[in-house]
């Protein structure tokens, strides 16, 4: 199999015998036939294979095709077929490339779990720009008055202000230490790109964790007619790029070049080697958000990247194309693919799934309401009755009310089943704005004027219905969109658990776990009484709302600047840090800094957590050497096993890192599995204790 880097290279490839399967592209075959009126290939017989054929087998490449070879057939392979609805012209996918052969469609691969729902948000926060943000008619929206509306600087700030404020709650990220997914945002055109790039880096250029963004475009050319809702191909010849286009383009790439250490230009070479690495950078998710105007919306595969924010057009099969960007499976975190749309789509969302589908493809592709997942629903496929967040919740609370004593085998199990059925439900609706806002509420005292307006603002809250009463303040803050009296009044009813309760949740979730893997590992262990087969731990989901420890010590720092005593400050992280499954190691650590340290010296978050550092490094080699000593290890070999380990994150019997460490004993002593099975054992807790935070020992 040969590939063919260029148009020269494709002809060199076409006049060997030995190729007998050549890859390129249309691209660089129809300059091959525009160039070459005589060739020997011509005349042979040939099969075409195309993907996505659906974007280029309309134009003057299929003609030229069926001019030159005279002996050929073709096969197309598409996700999103041409109809007679969304073509431009005569030409359907059928009639280039006759009947179907067979058809997997997305519902049928939602249904065999290959790939995921939609979560789409037809958002709606900017209510003076409504009209020209549901406007489908092209030549309006490209009238000049109709983008500067689009464009308005107010619109632009409103919009990248919605993004910020909710982009770790839709990837999700909302503890600092947790990487989540990552996003892209697709926008009409360069000069829109250009404002939100600038805008949203503006915005947070104070923020302690700003997001990492970058951007890509290209000029597209449009030689072939286009199809309704194709998205143009974009290449990666600049040249036809105005003068304002390159400069901006160049000052991204100078951007995205400081902040990874890099090197690339607006140069052919150079700008193809950014296209590329930033492909790679995307799926590693080591780039938070992604400005685009047609890159990357088709043929690009990051199962890190969950949200699609829209501020463009979309229809039909570019729709589908753009909106799948996001719905590729990762872990048990990533229910869907979250789409958050700033223009009026549902028509042409319900419009392209419906023509790629039947009647019934919207209850397969899109996800269920905010209030389907709240009050429970019958499963479309099945019929079968899915319990919502408040019956679930409401059994969890009524059948483990004080979770720190569950006892029971079966107690346990049947803890773990509820428990994690509360996780995944909790998982999906906080991809949802309204269950933002029932958290929100929580902590709000609707008695305090200053409150309810700070969460007014936050959240967008209004009065539709003047005639509810509620309390003053209440009727002070609501006087925008977003919920009505009615909705509002479903928030107060719902009775969310606090935190300390969840905490609790957490902790015997975590500990049922430990204990299990404890017993499954131990080397003399008795078949357990209870069969735990069929249980699933949702130990990703756990992770996805793990805290992180800088919180825990901020915390730990507000608390103390309360007044707090410090049996109080050590129950209280002894809750907390149990609860966070990637810290629990760390619980004797964090006592010991509480009780050994005078808070009170200590001025911010920044002079808690240095110290916290400070402390346990100090600890960590204590500790290794106290190791060492007491099982007579070889300091060297030991100290550079813990060393590695650490950087690892975890320690390993495997390889000759352990042995080296241990004392010189034959193999074949009998003590020696033992002697080696104990350190083992204390260097696991070892490192678990010390990673992240004690560094590298001495």
């Amino acid at each position: 199999m040969n590939g063919s880097v260029s148009t020269a290279a494709l002809k060199r490839n076409l006049a060997q015998d030995d190729n007998r399967i050549i890859v390129t592209t249309i691209q660089k075959l129809n300059n091959l036939m525009k160039s070459e009126s005589s060739l020997g290939v011509y005349s042979q017989r040939v099969v075409f294979i195309f993907d996505e054929c659906h974007r280029s087998q309309f134009g003057e490449a299929q003609k030229n095709l069926k001019k030159k070879f005279k002996q050929f057939c073709q096969f197309g392979f598409t996700g999103t077929p041409i109809f007679p609805r969304n073509a431009s012209g005569a030409e359907t996918t059928a009639s280039v490339f006759g009947r179907e052969l067979h058809s997997y469609v997305i519902t049928d691969a939602i249904r065999d779990e290959k790939v995921l729902k939609f979560k789409v948000d037809y958002n709606d926060v900017r209510p003076r720009f409504r009209n020209i943000e549901s406007e489908q008619d092209e030549d309006k929206i490209s009238a000049a008055d109709h983008r500067q509306a689009l464009r308005h600087l107010e619109r632009i700030r409103e919009v990248s202000r919605y993004i910020l404020n909710n982009f770790r709650r839709k990837t999700p990220r909302m503890q600092g230490g947790t990487k989540g997914f990552n996003a892209m945002f697709a926008v009409d055109g360069v000069e829109t790109a250009k404002l939100y790039y600038e805008t949203l880096n503006a915005l947070q250029a104070d923020s302690d964790t700003p997001l990492t963004i970058a951007t890509i475009f290209s000029f597209a050319a449009n030689e072939e007619p286009r199809v309704a809702g194709d998205i143009p191909d974009e290449g990666f010849e600049i040249s036809a790029m105005n003068s304002s286009a390159k400069e901006f383009l160049g000052k991204a790439i100078d951007d995205y070049n400081r902040f990874f250490k890099a090197g690339f230009s607006l140069d052919s070479d150079g700008f193809q080697n950014y296209y590329r690495d930033l492909a790679k950078r995307v799926k590693a998710g080591d780039v938070d958000l992604l400005i685009v105007v047609g890159m990357f919306l088709t043929g690009f595969d990051a199962p890190k990247l969950n949200t699609l924010f829209v501020d463009k057009n979309l229809r039909y099969h570019g729709l589908i194309q753009a909106f799948s960007r996001t719905n590729r499976i990762f872990d048990a975190t990533k229910t869907f693919g979250n789409i958050i749309t700033f223009r009026d789509l549902e028509q042409a969302t319900i419009e392209a799934i419906t023509l790629f589908g039947d009647t019934n493809t919207a209850n397969v592709l899109l996800e269920k309401s905010y209030k389907d997942y709240m009050e429970g629903y019958a499963d479309a496929a099945t019929g079968a009755a899915r319990r919502g967040f408040i019956e679930i919740l409401g059994d969890l609370e009524q059948r483990f009310p004080d979770p720190v004593h569950i006892t029971g085998e079966t107690d346990k199990k049947d803890f773990v089943n509820l428990f994690g059925e509360y996780l995944r439900t909790e998982n999906i609706l906080r991809n949802y704005d309204e269950f933002t806002a029932l958290e929100a509420l929580q902590d709000i005292d609707l008695n305090d004027p200053e409150a309810v307006e700070a969460f007014r603002t936050a959240h967008h809250l209004s009065q539709k219905d003047t005639s509810y009463a509620l309390c003053e303040a209440v009727e002070a803050f609501r006087t925008e969109h977003h919920l009505d009296a009615a909705d509002f009044a479903a928030l107060k009813a719902v009775n969310m658990p606090t935190d300390r309760m969840m905490q609790d949740y957490r902790s015997t979730y975590n500990d049922i776990l430990e204990g299990l893997r404890r017993e499954r590992t131990a080397v003399d262990a008795q078949a357990t009484a209870m069969n735990w087969d069929g249980v699933t731990f949702e130990v990703d989901l756990l992770a996805s709302c793990d805290i992180d420890l800088d919180y825990i010590l901020e915390l730990i720092l507000k608390n103390n600047r309360k007044g707090t005593d410090k049996g109080n400050l050590v129950q209280e992280a002894r809750r907390m840090i149990r609860a966070s499954l990637g810290n629990r190691a760390k619980e004797s650590l964090l006592v010991d800094f509480i009780n050994g340290t005078d808070l009170d010296r200590i001025d911010d978050t920044p002079g808690v957590i240095e110290a916290f550092f400070t402390f346990a490094s100090a600890a960590q080699q204590r500790e290794a050497d106290d190791l060492i000593k007491r099982e007579n290890l070889n300091p060297e070999a030991a100290r550079c096993y813990m060393d590695a380990s650490l950087q690892r994150g975890f320690a390993s019997d495997h390889g000759t890192g352990l042995n080296a460490a241990l004392p010189a004993m034959s193999p074949l002593n009998p003590e020696h599995r033992t002697r080696k099975q104990r350190v083992f054992r204390a260097m696991v807790a070892f490192v678990e204790k010390f990673t992240g935070v004690g560094g590298r020992l001495h």
